[in-house]
């Protein structure tokens, strides 16, 4: 053999090599297993008999084993296993190691690749389906845990900043919202669209963080000068991400994590958006009911693309004075003076007399700048230090989302992209083995420890 064939020969063979040791471990446990006193069920019916030899297949990260243990027996009940409790066994075949491996793989590419890489690491073939139900299983905990998690205490100093967006995902008919199956299903022409008609395929996930940072003081000259200045750097980052959950839904968790951080309500909140008014609305809703003042900021970089294409207005495609035209025009508003930019704009094209369709950018970004006004005081923003880019959030929408469900041909089921969003976002969070230490627990509670009264099974160190 070459060096390589040897390498894939004694990989092989190693794995085969564990698997038997994992055997005799079980089969020595069985051997060893004695027999318990009254062995109760949840409802406190002692299953009294116990018959030897019961078996259960379980395949591992090393190939298939079989699992030998008494079972406890009473007519009219099933029977219970406690010996599966103290190995803590999965309820389905697959073990928990090949679940995190689905959970991990699923969650970076797609599950035809997680199938690859599941049998290119073990050597052990896992089904697409049946990948995609452990990857499922494996998000079950997400809310729990970050019920109870902890966040090291930031600087008192520190801003508290939350922020939220969306991201559509391609969907199955299934998946779809009903308002969204119900536009889907009203196409006038089943194999293409007709003129202004929507494909209707989509479901937006939402998408939340929160975040920590100093606050570093800067002026408008910092923003729009040449020499860019120091800006504030964002610190224990934490992202969720939900296609299942409404908006709503994902905005209380975002503020349950923020109250998390700080309980007392001592710090600054701001909030960063990208000026969408149920957004916005949503916010506000949570922080009253949270009783907690948060500042709301929209996000800077929309502010000067609208500028932008108010510059096409007044200039030719390509005119290199458009862009000392912007450059003042956002420096104004970075100064507070957005009702000012807006007016200012308005009679520029009136001036010119521009026809409707040249000035519709012109109307429409001055129309913003006015609806948005009392959300656009940077000057205040930067003065105390605070963001005002939502840079965090969209790199969230893109990192989460984008990358992940966006693949190629992709058409997603509702419970296996909300799993995989769970997913990714504890990896972007580096929350995962924390996460999968308190899964492995909650599985043992679910599966074992609550089918019996207590004491029977052995608790988790």
């Amino acid at each position: 053999m070459t060096h390589a064939e040897l390498e894939d020969r004694l990989s092989a063979d190693m794995r085969e090599v564990i698997r038997r040791l994992f055997q005799d471990h079980v089969e020595l446990r069985a051997e060893r297993e004695e027999r318990l006193g009254d062995v109760a069920g949840a409802e406190g019916v002692v299953h009294g008999s116990a018959e030897a030899g019961h078996e259960r297949p379980l395949a591992t990260v090393f190939g298939e084993v079989t699992v030998r243990r008494l079972a406890y027996r009473r007519r009219g009940e099933e029977n219970l296993y406690p010996a599966d409790g103290a190995l803590n066994l999965p309820g389905e075949v697959y073990s928990h190691g090949l679940r995190r491996l689905a959970a991990e793989e699923s969650s970076r590419g797609s599950f035809d690749e997680a199938v690859a890489a599941i049998e290119r690491g073990t050597g052990q073939h896992v089904p697409k389906r049946q990948v995609e139900e452990l990857a499922r299983r494996a998000a079950a905990d997400f809310e729990a845990f970050y019920e109870g998690a902890k966040r090291a205490e930031a600087g008192p100093a520190d801003i508290l900043v939350i922020s939220a967006d969306g991201k559509g995902i391609v969907m199955r008919p299934e998946g779809l919202r009903p308002g969204t199956a119900k536009a889907a299903a009203s196409k006038k022409i089943a194999t293409r669209l007709s003129k202004g008609e929507r494909p209707y395929r989509t479901r937006m996930a939402e998408v939340g963080a929160v975040y920590d940072l100093s606050p570093v003081p800067r002026r408008p000259e910092d923003i729009m000068g040449a020499q860019k200045g120091p800006a504030p750097v964002a610190k224990a980052k934490w992202l969720t991400a939900s296609v299942a959950d409404s908006a709503a839904e994902v905005i209380k968790a975002v503020f349950d994590e923020a109250a998390r951080r700080d309980p007392a309500h001592e710090r600054t909140w701001v909030a960063l958006v990208d000026g969408a008014r149920h957004q916005i609305d949503r916010i506000k809703a949570e922080a009253k009911a949270a009783k907690v003042e948060v500042t709301v900021v929209v996000d800077f970089v929309h502010v000067l693309e609208y500028i932008w294409k108010a510059a096409w207005s007044f200039f030719e495609v390509g005119d290199p004075s458009a862009e000392a035209w912007v450059k003042d025009k956002a420096t104004e508003v970075l100064r507070s003076k957005a009702s000012v930019v807006a007016g200012a704009i308005r009679r520029k094209a009136t001036c010119l007399g521009l026809e409707p369709s040249r000035r519709a950018n012109a109307d429409t970004c001055a129309h913003y700048l006015l609806a948005k006004s009392k959300y656009l005081d940077y000057a205040a923003a930067l003065q105390k230090g605070w963001p005002i880019a939502t840079g965090i959030i969209e790199g969230a929408c893109r990192s989460l989302v984008a990358d992940r469900m966006a693949v190629t041909g992709a058409r997603w089921g509702l419970e296996g992209a909300e799993a995989v969003l769970k997913l990714r976002a504890l990896r972007a969070n580096g929350d995962f083995p924390r996460y999968w230490h308190y899964h492995l627990a909650q599985e043992r509670h679910r599966v074992h420890e609550s089918r019996y009264a207590s004491g029977v099974i052995p608790r988790a160190a």
